[in-house]
């Protein structure tokens, strides 16, 4: 699983954080990131609904091709 996080469209709604918190966190300015060593979401069965919670749609998840 890959997930991007586009900051200039993120608002910090932080949506994100509270639907799959062992992946998503905010950032000092409030903006969504990534928990370091959780990059790829996949051990979080929330990860895609944490994107589909994103008001701006700012968070895109995508399978590796292969």
């Amino acid at each position: 699983m890959h997930i991007e996080i586009d900051k200039d469209v993120c608002i910090g709604a932080g949506q994100c954080a509270l639907t799959a918190p062992g992946v998503f966190t905010q950032d000092d300015d409030g903006y969504s990131t990534l928990i370091p060593g959780h990059e790829d979401g996949a051990s979080d069965p929330m990860t895609r609904e944490a994107a589909r919670a994103c008001p701006v749609s700012a968070i895109k998840v995508t399978e590796p091709a292969g």
